[in-house]
């Protein structure tokens, strides 16, 4: 049975239709009995579920990662009856430091090269293939971050090796825990503009030699459906998976006295929530979309 984190920043009570189940490592939001169809309902609409996609039902979670990449979690939360509202809050954009990273690759061995996002481990791999394919040996924070590697592993020859994960899917556990290779571990670390310094002063306490580059950054949506978001205030769950995100969907809130639940890919997210004032905040204790 999977062990669940609600942060201090739940004081509140979930609202009454909410419940936290501990299964299967998720979180799932319990929805009233749908009433039988009337006699003249046909078959086809007898076998509908509250999972469908159609636009007649009322969503019960709201999914925000950018366009195109929230399918995993609609689809998990599908298996579980829940209807899902897609409503992306960020898009990513290249960072100052992405056209310098081939050349770097290509100049210079690293240790480790150190990958704490899905989104930094594509942007590394685009720069990582425009450098030819060097051989490096990566550590990431997490498995979603592992997985974005693994089509690459296939056609790498080997010349990549994702070789460390932590303990605990967080930066600073894995600036804690990341192995040390000879006197001076060098350490290559792509990362979001807007990422904390927590990785990077962590490692340097530890002596490791770190070269930070931002590849990419995020920013808000240029423009959100004004009947979509009235949806999605109207939703019990609202998902989150970055600081960036959260800060986004408050943003979007202005004056709303918006109360319902906040579900976090974990502690980080759910700290900013917190200092944003959210109160009925959640995350898993292994953050992730398995949790």
């Amino acid at each position: 049975m999977a062990q669940f984190c609600v942060s201090p920043f739940c004081s509140s009570p979930s609202p009454p239709c909410l419940q936290l189940h501990r299964q299967h490592q998720f979180f799932f939001i319990s929805q009233p009995k749908i009433a039988p169809p009337p006699p003249s309902a046909s078959a086809t609409d007898s076998t509908f579920t509250i999972a469908s996609t159609s636009s007649n039902l009322t969503p019960k979670v709201v999914v925000t990662r950018e366009r195109g990449k929230n399918s995993k979690l609609i689809t998990a939360l599908a298996k579980h009856e829940i209807n899902c509202l897609e409503l992306p809050l960020i898009e990513h954009l290249r960072g100052p430091d992405f056209d310098k990273l081939p050349t770097l690759l290509t100049d210079y061995a690293f240790d480790w090269v150190i990958i704490t996002s899905p989104e930094a481990g594509s942007v590394f791999l685009e720069a990582w293939r425009a450098a030819g394919m060097p051989r490096v040996r990566i550590g990431v924070v997490g498995s979603g971050t592992a997985s974005i590697f693994k089509d690459a592993l296939l056609s790498s020859n080997q010349s990549l090796d994702v070789a460390f994960s932590p303990s605990k899917a967080t930066g600073k556990v894995l600036a804690t825990e990341l192995p040390r290779i000879g006197n001076k571990t060098t350490i290559l670390y792509p990362a979001s503009a807007k990422a904390s310094n927590e990785i990077e002063e962590g490692l340097s306490s530890r002596g490791f030699e770190v070269t930070r580059m931002n590849t990419y950054t995020t920013v808000p949506v240029q423009h959100v459906d004004q009947m979509i978001l009235k949806q999605a205030l109207a939703a019990p769950v609202v998902t989150v998976a970055s600081p960036s995100a959260i800060r986004a969907w408050k943003n979007l809130l202005s004056d709303s006295d918006w109360s319902n639940s906040v579900a976090c890919i974990g502690e980080t997210t759910a700290a900013m929530a917190g200092r944003l004032g959210f109160k009925n905040v959640y995350h898993p204790t292994q953050p992730g979309l398995e949790g």
